[in-house]
C-alpha cells in the first residue's frame, strides 16, 4: 500500500477528527502511527476469496473449522475513495480467516460487490466453542425470509448426477438436495436447467450454525466479471491494528481472470482459494482445483458449471485446464507469482511478469487506467464515505446479534427428531447489506425467472449413517 494513499486517507480522518472534537493532536498521532503500518503488513497474492464474492456449494455441510487461537478484534477498514458505478453496488467489509501455513489469522479484505438481486448478506463470525474458536460462514439470504429456521443435520447426499440426457447443449445439471418436508427430510431430485449467459445459478445448500442448519434455496447471481472488485487479503506481521487511530484501506485488486486460471476449492473451509496452491501437499490438505472431479464429489461449483456451459462447444476446454494444472504442479517456475508486480510489469487481464509468470494482483489506481476494464468509476464524497462507515458499524452489530442468537440459544434441534418436531426459529432484523429486488431493478436489469425445481420425493431413503458423525471430529483443526 502506497504512502501517498495513506496520506490521502489521513486527510479525511483529520477533517472528521476536527469536526467531531476528536482533536488535531490525536489525529497527528494517528498519522504517525499510520506511517509505520507498511512495515508490519504483507499484501498477499494468494488466499481465500471473500465469502460474499463467491461461495462453494457443499453437498454434505460440516461444522465450521475450530482453531485454538482467538481471532483478533475486527479492524477499522476504510473503503477506497472510488467505487464502481452501479445502483446496486455496495461495500462489504472484510473479516479474519485462519491461515494454516502461518498458524495465524489473515485479513480477508472488504469488497465492492454488485449485490445479488433480492438477497441480503448475513456475515459470518468466530465464536468460542468447547473445542476452541469456531467459524460460522456467512451467506446470501432471501430478503423475503424474515426468520431463520434451524434444522437438524441433513442426511448424506444421494446425488449421483443426471440419469437422462440433457435436452440440448444449452442445459446444465442442477444437483438435488434434501429439503425439510412434512416434519422430515425428503429428497428433491436434480434436474436439467437452461443456463443464462450473464447469470450464474447458485443451487440450494445448507449453512451450518451452532444452533442448527439453515437452508438457503437457489438464487441467481451475477457472472464473476459483473460482481465488482475483489481485493487482496493481508497478513499483519505485528499488532499494528491495535494502535490508536489505525485504519486499513485496500488498494490491491485481484485480477478476476483467476476464476478461470488459478482457482481452487476448499470444501472443508467452505471457501474458494486463488493463486499458487499447486504443490501436492495442498491437495492432501483438501484444496482442490476448481475443475477436479474430486472437488465435485464434495459439492457443486456454480462458477465451474457456468464456465463449462460457456465452453460447451469446445471439447478441449477441460483438457487444457488439466494440462495447465499439471504443468504448474510439476514446474514451480510456471506457477502464478507470489509477490506483487513491480511498476514495469504487466498486471491486468491475466498479464505476465518478465519471467512469464501469471500476475494475479494489481493496484486499483493502475486498473482504473487500464483499457482492459469495462468498469467505470465514481468518486465518493464525504457524505457517502460517512454513510459507508455507518453501514459498516451497523453490519458489525448485526453480526454480533446473529452470533448471539445462534450460540446462546438452548433450543437446538435434536440429532434424530421425533415425529411432529418443529425446528426452532429466530427473527433477525434486515441486514444493512441488502440488494434491490427484481421488481426494483426493472426488466432490463432483473435476473431470469427462478427455476421450477421438482417436488420432494418422500420415497427416497437416506443412506445409513449415524447423525452427527459426518467428517469425524466437529471441525477441529490445530497447527
Amino acid at each position: 500500500m502506497k504512502v501517498r494513499h495513506f496520506r490521502q486517507l489521513w486527510m479525511v480522518i483529520a477533517l472528521v477528527a476536527i469536526s467531531t472534537g476528536f482533536g488535531l493532536a490525536q489525529a497527528v498521532a494517528a498519522q504517525e502511527d499510520q506511517a509505520d503500518v507498511e512495515k508490519g503488513m504483507e499484501v498477499l497474492t494468494r488466499g481465500p476469496v471473500h465469502e460474499a464474492f463467491a461461495q462453494t456449494v457443499t453437498f454434505d455441510p460440516q461444522p465450521g473449522i475450530v482453531v485454538q487461537k482467538a481471532p483478533p478484534d475486527t479492524i477499522e477498514e476504510v473503503p477506497p475513495e472510488q467505487k464502481p458505478e452501479g445502483a446496486n453496488v455496495a461495500w462489504i467489509p472484510g473479516y479474519w480467516a485462519w491461515d494454516d501455513e502461518r498458524s495465524d489469522f489473515i485479513w480477508v479484505s472488504g469488497i465492492w460487490r454488485t449485490l445479488p438481486p433480492g438477497r441480503q448478506w448475513l456475515p459470518g463470525y468466530w465464536a468460542k466453542s468447547e473445542q476452541g474458536f469456531q467459524w460460522t460462514s456467512g451467506y446470501w439470504a432471501d430478503i423475503k425470509v424474515s426468520e431463520s429456521e434451524y434444522l437438524p443435520e441433513p442426511p448424506d447426499t444421494v446425488e449421483v448426477g443426471p440419469n437422462i440426457n440433457a435436452p440440448s447443449l444449452d442445459y446444465s445439471w442442477i444437483p438435488g438436495c434434501w429439503v425439510w418436508h412434512l416434519d422430515r427430510y425428503a429428497w428433491r431430485p436434480g434436474y436439467w436447467a437452461k443456463m443464462r449467459l450473464d447469470w450464474v445459478w447458485v443451487p440450494a445448500y445448507y449453512v451450518w450454525t451452532p444452533r442448527g442448519y439453515i437452508f438457503v434455496d437457489g438464487y441467481w447471481d451475477y457472472t464473476v466479471g459483473r460482481r465488482g472488485f475483489l481485493f487482496a487479503p493481508v497478513y499483519f506481521h505485528s499488532r499494528v491494528y491495535t494502535r490508536r487511530g489505525f485504519y486499513y484501506s485496500p488498494a490491491i485488486v485481484i485480477d478476476l481472470t483467476v476464476f478461470t486460471d488459478c482457482l481452487f476449492l476448499r470444501p472443508r473451509y467452505n471457501h474458494y482459494y486463488f493463486g499458487d496452491y499447486y504443490a501436492a501437499h495442498h491437495y492432501n490438505e483438501g484444496i482442490y482445483p476448481w475443475f477436479s472431479l474430486h472437488a465435485r464429489r464434495y459439492g457443486y461449483d456454480p462458477i465451474y458449471a457456468h464456465q463449462r456451459w460457456e465452453h460447451r462447444r469446445d471439447r478441449e476446454w477441460e483438457h487444457r485446464l488439466k494440462v495447465k494444472f499439471r504443468e504448474r504442479r510439476d514446474h514451480e517456475e510456471a506457477r502464478p507469482m507470489r509477490r506483487l508486480a513491480t511498476p514495469g510489469e504487466p498486471s491486468t487481464r491475466g498479464g505476465k511478469s518478465r519471467d512469464q509468470r501469471v500476475v494475479v494482483a494489481t493496484p486499483l489506481d493502475r486498473l482504473k487506467k487500464s483499457k482492459g476494464t469495462s468498469w467505470r468509476f465514481q468518486s465518493l464524497n464525504k457524505q457517502e464515505r460517512e454513510q459507508i462507515g455507518q453501514r459498516g458499524q451497523e453490519l458489525r452489530k448485526f453480526r454480533e446479534k446473529r452470533q448471539e442468537l445462534e450460540t446462546k440459544a438452548p433450543d437446538r434441534p435434536a440429532t434424530s427428531p421425533s415425529k411432529g418436531f418443529k425446528p426452532p426459529r429466530a427473527r433477525l432484523p434486515r441486514s444493512p447489506i441488502t440488494a434491490k429486488s427484481a421488481e426494483q431493478l426493472g426488466k432490463k436489469q432483473a435476473p431470469p425467472k427462478r427455476y421450477d425445481a421438482p417436488r420432494p420425493d418422500p420415497n427416497v431413503e437416506p443412506l445409513g449413517r449415524t447423525p452427527g458423525t459426518r467428517g469425524g471430529s466437529p471441525g477441529k483443526h490445530q497447527r
